[in-house]
């Protein structure tokens, strides 16, 4: 908040020793003092609704997902009268960067879906040294202990219930198709380094497993990052060296890498038919897969409304911004499968 021009004006017009022996002079000195120590940051105090600024900070900008998250927010904010900046961190260089940034434009806050889950003690230090509040989205911040902070509050998915989503729609397609498990090969791309892709994919696993599903025929591809072409060279030397089996399921954190691991068997040589890939997400990579003439080995993806978290992300920063309500710890979403039979209305009643 500014003084008042008239008050600046007092304020500096007071200044000049010249001056300081009036006594009206010095009790517009006092008055001028004390009003710019009530407009000093307080942590108990609240911005005006009308002057708020937000940052919403994303790994991966160039992903449907969170290009429709930080879309959505910006919406939002064109709604309610705040402003959204919306920047990119794909490491920890470029958020603390992102941070700075932000605070150079007077953003009382920013949401942010992490590079690095790891790096939270560090960007919340930073984001303390400008006083400002932090929500995150999709990934939370651990500790140096690989605990979640408790104190920074979370809006993401239940990536074990929305895995046993994955595996539960594998399971029932291995079923409805009529093929042997003995013959079935799941090729698992992975990304442990993040704890919500290691949930997403345990979560399929065990839900494979309880349907009948043989441990030893899961098969492993690493990913060194979370988008397709990185699936796609993982998965690729997985498919060569257990070319055996007639059918595959295919698996991941993300519809990107999914789709990644189909194009890999597509180069191997197996047919759309002995293929079924579920991602998860229910952004454009699965929209134009499935608006494809002929169909794929990407069956379906558990859909999850980005807009949705980029929407209510924003509104839960927004209201602790103004009004000190402070969101809950850790609020959980789950998904709906979306194929191509149904992704169109899916998608409208998730407003994706």
């Amino acid at each position: 908040m500014l003084f008042p021009r008239t008050l600046r004006t007092f304020c500096t017009f007071c200044t000049f020793r010249t001056f300081q022996t009036f006594p009206i002079v010095r009790a517009l000195k006092v008055l001028a003092f004390g009003a710019s120590l009530a407009c000093l940051p307080l942590s108990s105090a609240h911005a005006a609704q009308d002057d708020v600024t937000i940052g919403f900070i994303v790994k991966k900008p160039e992903q449907a997902w969170f290009i429709n998250e930080q879309q959505a927010a910006t919406q939002l904010g064109e709604k309610k009268g705040f402003e959204v900046v919306t920047l990119s961190g794909v490491d920890g260089q470029e958020v603390l960067s992102a941070i700075d940034n932000l605070h150079s434009q007077g953003a009382q806050g920013f949401v942010i879906c992490p590079p690095d889950v790891r790096l939270g003690p560090v960007i919340k230090r930073r984001a303390e040294q400008y006083d400002m509040k932090v929500v995150t989205v999709d990934d939370r911040f651990l500790n140096a202990e690989g605990e979640p902070l408790q104190d920074i509050p979370h809006l993401g998915m239940s990536g074990y219930k929305i895995g046993q989503q994955v595996g539960n729609a594998l399971a029932e397609q291995i079923e409805a198709r009529g093929w042997n498990m003995d013959d079935v090969a799941a090729l698992r791309i992975t990304n442990y380094e993040l704890p919500t892709a290691k949930e997403r994919t345990d979560g399929a696993t065990d839900a494979l497993l309880n349907a009948g599903f043989k441990k030893d025929n899961i098969f492993d591809a690493p990913q060194q990052n979370t988008d397709t072409s990185s699936a796609f060279a993982a998965a690729s030397p997985v498919l060569s060296k257990r070319g055996g089996f007639k059918h595959w399921v295919i698996f991941a954190l993300n519809e990107e890498s999914v789709l990644g691991g189909v194009r890999a068997s597509e180069q191997y040589g197996l047919a759309s038919e002995d293929v079924i890939g579920v991602g998860i997400n229910g952004s454009g990579a699965a929209f134009a897969e499935f608006s494809r003439e002929n169909p794929t080995g990407f069956f379906g993806t558990v859909a999850v409304s980005s807009t949705m978290h980029g929407r209510d992300s924003a509104q839960n920063l927004y209201n602790w911004i103004t009004s000190g309500e402070k969101p809950q710890a850790n609020t959980q979403t789950t998904g709906t499968l979306m194929t191509r039979d149904n992704w169109k209305q899916v998608r409208e009643e998730l407003d994706l």
